[in-house]
């Protein structure tokens, strides 16, 4: 199904080839970019130089995303195509090349040390490794570098801009790193639970262990002695908080949290930006958000990014 309609966008885009091609206001770089986090680095890093558009809605898992005419279309009108890689984005080159014979395409994860997969479910779903790099601060800043390097070999008349904002975004997350690493270093538990397996990266920079209530029983929902089993080992490891995303239901993490005399967090998030609406939406939910650091504001002249000072937490 999904190469059927690659095949008609592709064709509906050949037939119109003018149709999605107006260039992009004030001459800026016409970026595409798989999904959010990517379209955050690339506006972190690019500025008022760039003009950022995101492929896969909110809501959608990267990697079973289908390529739809509107797809192929900002690809044919975009200066560059950013990705994470790492099989996170399998349909990816073969669309672009597609859609856009000489599109500049950047793997904004290549080149960083990848974490073999272990889990069959993970590995069906992503392939032999782990691709949610961006969700580690190191991984942050690795593929924000991948994404400098691609506009200034672009326009390298602003390269001093791109390297002057990329510094701006790098030094409070290095900042940030180095706080929590003594934090964790200090640590007398050192293990979470939370229903993706996503944060391998995050756990390898500060040596945490994650357990996965989705990747530990594979497919679907757990068995009664399956949950058990994990319960047992929540309280063997001293597990107080179970994680759990938005978009998964937390019925299941409930329930483990019940069974091992644990509590339910709603959300973490790497970097939130304070000055937008969504994380005070999240909370008017009832659902408690924590971030590990939260944007007050973004200077597109400078570059400049200032943080909130946030309470430390013991």
């Amino acid at each position: 199904m999904q190469r059927r309609v690659l095949a008609a966008s592709i064709a509906a885009v050949a037939v119109a080839p003018g149709v999605f091609a107006a260039p992009a206001a004030g001459g800026k770089l016409r970026v595409a970019v798989s999904f959010n986090a990517l379209k955050e680095f690339v506006e972190a890093v690019g500025g008022d130089k760039v003009s950022v558009s995101g492929l896969i809605p909110a809501d959608t898992e990267p990697h079973g995303f289908t390529p739809t005419i509107a797809t192929m279309g900002r690809l044919k009108a975009s200066d560059l195509f950013v990705v994470n890689g790492l099989g996170m984005e399998p349909w990816a080159e073969k669309t672009a090349s597609a859609a856009a014979p000489g599109l500049k395409v950047v793997t904004a994860s290549r080149g960083f040390t990848p974490i073999k997969l272990t889990d069959p479910g993970e590995i069906r779903e992503h392939g032999d490794t782990d691709p949610h790099v961006w969700l580690s601060l190191s991984g942050a800043v690795y593929e924000a570098d991948a994404i400098r390097k691609a506009l200034s070999a672009l326009r390298p008349a602003d390269a001093p801009y791109f390297n002057a904002r990329f510094a701006a975004f790098k030094k409070p997350l290095e900042a940030l790193a180095a706080t929590y690493a003594a934090r964790f270093k200090s640590a007398k538990r050192r293990v979470f639970v939370t229903s993706h397996a996503a944060f391998a990266y995050l756990c390898r920079d500060f040596g945490l262990t994650q357990l996965s209530v989705e990747d530990t029983f594979a497919e679907g929902e757990p068995t009664i002695r399956k949950l058990a089993d994990l319960a047992k080992l929540c309280r063997r490891e001293g597990v107080k908080t179970i994680f759990t995303e938005e978009m998964v239901s937390p019925a299941v993490a409930r329930t483990l949290a019940k069974e091992a005399g644990a509590t339910v967090e709603g959300i973490g998030i790497a970097v939130e930006k304070g000055f937008q609406q969504g994380g005070e939406l999240i909370r008017s939910k009832g659902i408690q958000l924590e971030s590990l650091a939260i944007v007050e504001s973004m200077n597109s002249e400078t570059g400049e990014i200032v943080f909130r000072e946030q309470p430390q937490q013991n």
